[in-house]
């Protein structure tokens, strides 16, 4: 059976790469999907790539880091992946909420980051008391 580090680490992988992806091959039409207009600018359509390229650079650090040991390495990929879930839900509600940009895949994406930011979250602090408890029995 996977470990749920594992698990969230692949889970994660699998998504970033699908959404990098789509940035790269298609940006105007996945800011459609998205936020229900597409991009318009050369400007915008660079950043956009570029955020692809970031997503696709941050799910292959999943990947990679899926086999290893639940070790600090393996916590610092799930903090940084915490940072980053908080990050698209806080930008995405704010731009639903207060921007009205509405897409089909909004509350989608917001509702799939969601779980992923309490996946993170559970798994750090699973993370944080396995260590303190080595902590313990090493004294």
């Amino acid at each position: 059976m996977l470990s749920n580090t594992k698990s969230l680490l692949i889970v994660s992988a699998v998504i970033e790469m699908g959404a990098g992806l789509l940035l790269l091959i298609a940006p105007s039409p996945t800011a459609k999907l998205l936020f229900g207009a597409g991009l318009v600018s050369p400007e915008s359509m660079l950043v956009a790539k570029v955020g692809g390229a970031a997503l696709l650079s941050f799910a292959l650090s999943c990947w990679l880091e899926r086999n290893r040991d639940p070790s600090a390495s393996a916590i610092g990929l799930v903090a940084g992946l915490l940072v980053y879930n908080v990050a698209v839900v806080v930008l995405f509600v704010y731009a639903a909420l207060v921007s009205k940009m509405n897409g089909i895949g909004m509350w989608p994406a917001v509702g799939v980051h969601s779980a992923l930011l309490i996946w993170c979250a559970a798994r750090l602090r699973v993370g944080r008391g396995a260590s303190g408890q080595r902590r313990s029995s090493q004294s």
